[in-house]
């Protein structure tokens, strides 16, 4: 997985940053129950090498990277998205690519020319692999034991295994996915498809009523505005935003939301690509919207929906 900052923005400044996203990073971990085999964190973007358990990745992701967002815009007085909007995922079978990704991963502040070996760069899971340190923030075993059932032998293996890698630059067979995010064999693919028609989501329980009232308050928009059926620009807007809220936050389909204000779903949906794309563009928008964000979803318990 890769997270980048938005527009290549640094999303680490000083070492408190990169701390503080490990903070959260353990404890979306042992909430969501996902393994963590590997991570780098760079100044402008995140590599991380998870396995999820029954919580979908991207509801992992969607709470870290906004709890994280929120505490950098307070600290650097700064507005809007930290993050791309949307961070890549490619799906690898494990024991096809695992040793290799996790060598790779380990190796980006090599050849990102930050460190001249993997294990003097403190924002990766590579000195917690070569440490006997008991406890970690990353799942071990699993590596360890492609190599020995000994783990003083693993480690000095994989140390050779990573270090015999280091003269490489980037890996284009990293980069041949199926369908632009699957790493794999077809047999490895079809499963995906399978587990992903199973998978179940992570939201909030926020009801639409809710949401709107949390839109008009930030946005000074009336529940008359909301419901009318005049022209008005007001009404508009808070039914885009309650929208866009409610899928990304409540895990509501837009077609709940125009039957809920009785408008067309193709008007509702024009309107939320609407409020993505001012997102990007208008930085009190985006703060606006933060604000709702942090009101429908401080200390709120999620549910796991099917």
């Amino acid at each position: 997985m890769i997270a980048r900052g938005n527009r290549g923005q640094k999303i680490f400044r000083e070492d408190g940053d990169y701390r503080l996203y490990l903070k959260f990073l353990k404890e979306y971990k042992d909430r969501f129950g996902c393994c963590l085999y590997a991570y780098a964190l760079m100044p402008t973007h995140v590599h991380l090498l998870v396995e999820t358990g029954a919580t979908a990745l991207s509801k992992v992701m969607q709470v870290l990277q906004f709890r994280y967002t929120r505490n950098f815009n307070i600290k650097y007085r700064k507005w809007g998205h930290l993050f791309q909007s949307r961070y890549k995922a490619i799906l690898c079978e494990r024991d096809s690519f695992f040793l290799e990704l996790s060598a790779y991963l380990h190796l980006n502040p090599v050849r990102a020319g930050l460190v001249d070996d993997p294990s003097k760069y403190p924002w990766s899971s590579y000195p917690s692999y070569m440490s006997k340190e008991i406890g970690s923030l990353v799942d071990r075993d699993f590596l360890f034991s492609r190599f020995s059932g000994k783990r003083g032998v693993a480690r000095r293996e994989y140390e050779k295994f990573v270090k015999s890698r280091m003269g490489q630059g980037r890996r284009d067979d990293f980069y041949e996915l199926k369908e632009q995010r699957f790493l794999g064999p077809d047999e490895f693919v079809e499963d995906i498809h399978r587990r992903i028609k199973e998978e179940p989501a992570l939201v909030y329980d926020l009801g639409i009523g809710e949401i709107v009232s949390a839109v008009g308050s930030v946005f000074g928009i009336t529940r008359g505005n909301f419901y009318s059926f005049r022209r008005s620009r007001q009404g508009a807007l808070g039914r885009s935003v309650a929208a866009f809220l409610g899928k990304k936050w409540g895990g509501h389909a837009f077609k709940e939301f125009a039957e809920h204000f009785k408008r067309d779903p193709v008007v509702i949906s024009k309107g939320v690509r609407g409020v993505e794309k001012r997102l990007e563009e208008d930085r009190p928008f985006a703060r606006s919207i933060g604000m709702i964000e942090k009101t429908l979803t401080q200390n709120r318990k999620c549910r796991i929906v099917n």
